[in-house]
Parts: C-alpha cells; structure tokens; sequence
C-alpha cells in the first residue's frame, strides 16, 4: 500500500494510542512487580504487514508513561475502584450481584485476554460487553447497560486490570474466521471526504507525526484507555466511532456487528502484547 504524507487538517486517525516513537526499547513494569510485554513478534495473521506489534504505552511521552507504572498515579484507576463497588452491588429482583456467581474481579482474571471470542451457545463472536449485558438480562434479570455507558466502560477496566501482564491470545480461526475477515475488510477499506483506512495510519504511518502528535499502530491491549485529552476513560468502540468520523464518514454505531468484527480483527492483531488497560494515553 502507498505510504501516506498527513498533512491534512482533519486527520486525528492516530488518537487509538500514539506516542513519541522510541529507538530504545523502554520497559513498562506497573507497581513494580507486574512486567507489561510492550514489544512481540507480530503474530502470523499480519506478518507481512508489521515487522513487530508494539504497545500504544511505547509511542507516549516520558511522562505519560510514568503514569502508567503506579495505579497511585494512574487517573483509569478511579474508575476501576468505581467498578468494584459496582461488582458487589445487589441488581435486579433476586437482587443478584457480580460477586453472587464470581467472589472477586480477580476470579475472572484472564477473560479480558481472550476477548472477543466466539460464543458457541449464541452462535456469534461477542465481546465482553456482550457477556457482561448477558450477566445482567439472563442471570440477574435486570436491565443491560448501555454499550459505551460509565458502568460499562468502567466493569471493563476493572476486567482489564486484573489481567494486566496475561498475554492477549485472541482466537481467530473456526467459526469466528468470517467475523475476523469482516474485520480485515473494514481495516482495510478507505472512508469519508479523506478517504482513509485504519491502515493507513495505523500500519503505514505509524511513528510519524500528525500535528502535535506521533502516530501509533493502534493496538487496543490498553483499552479502555485514560485519555488526557477527555479527562474520562474511552471504551474501544467509542475510539473507533471517533477515528471513522474524524474521517468525515458516516460510522458505525458502538456494539454494531461492524465494530464487533473490527474489534475482534484489531485485538487479534496484538496477539502476544501484555494486556494493560486502563492505560493511559493522549
């Protein structure tokens, strides 16, 4: 694919994660005792189109990445602790919680790795919005949340955290390859008045610099991600509606099987980073 000079005004593709591209290698270790792989192999579905898939966390400042090493100064991590009151909060009319079928977030560590995932019983890749709104309406028998709601997106950096430094091994192959090629498809197709594609930032340009900032490969092992920007966390739908209307483009809607199978193409693609999130970002 041709590579791209951005110059153009509307261009803020990058904001999935970006940061000061590093000829050293640094090294995240989050409270000094869990090790964050930044840096692996890129996994055999994208070989050809990536040398090495590499951390959102290593395309950061200096001193945007500190905050990433303590939860002390991690800004996500409010809202984490948001969620795990949440997780022990009685909900619907058997006044059920997360905590009657799962004693601690921790028991679910690992499940944030490994999502999406193709669920058998529902016949479709879901992600772990999905489960979690599948918890709520089948097992609690209460009301789903919103996709990219408060609740949502902080439950999802409370699953993040406790499988922060597992390896994400998303599965791509049986009956989720079609979901995964529709993933590819949209990665890869150009959209708005710009006429770009996740690629062309993401993969042909990342480490460059787009205005103020440095393009990253948009690997979402960091999601949700604390974004000085907002000041808030942003799910990974809702970064994607961002870079698709930055695009000037009609976008798909969070929870849509469009954004469903992009997700499930994107995390497949940082098959063997570190999961991170929350992490933060620009």
């Amino acid at each position: 694919m041709m590579k791209m000079t951005l110059t153009s005004s509307g261009l803020i593709l990058a904001a999935l994660g970006g940061a000061a591209f590093a000829q050293e290698e640094p090294e995240l270790v989050i409270n000094g005792e869990i090790p964050i792989t930044t840096r692996a192999e890129a996994p055999a579905s994208v070989e050809g189109a990536l040398p090495e898939v590499i951390s959102g966390w290593e395309f950061r400042s200096p001193e945007t990445q500190s905050l990433e090493e303590d939860d002390f100064e991690n800004p996500g991590m409010i809202f984490v602790d948001d969620a795990r009151a949440q997780f022990d909060t009685a909900m619907g009319p058997d006044d059920q919680a997360c905590s009657s079928c799962h004693d601690t977030p921790e028991d679910l560590a690992g499940a944030r790795a490994v999502y999406p995932k193709w669920d058998e019983e529902h016949g479709e890749v879901q992600t772990l919005e999905m489960q979690v709104n599948e918890c709520l309406t089948e097992r609690m028998s209460t009301d789903a949340w919103e996709y990219t709601s408060n609740d949502m997106t902080n439950m999802m950096a409370l699953l993040a955290s406790v499988s922060r430094g597992m390896p994400v091994n998303v599965a791509i192959d049986g009956p989720a390859q079609s979901t995964w090629e529709q993933g590819k498809d949209i990665y890869y197709t150009r959209y708005g008045q710009l006429e770009l594609a996740c690629a062309n930032c993401h993969e042909d340009n990342y480490g460059n610099m787009l205005r103020a900032d440095h393009l990253s490969q948009g690997q979402i092992n960091g999601f949700p991600a604390y974004r000085l920007k907002n000041a808030q966390l942003n799910s990974v739908h809702d970064r994607f509606k961002g870079c698709i209307r930055d695009t000037r483009a009609e976008t798909f809607e969070p929870g849509s099987p469009e954004f469903i199978a992009l997700e499930l193409y994107v995390a497949s693609r940082g098959n063997g980073l570190s999961v991170e999130g929350p992490s933060v970002r620009n």
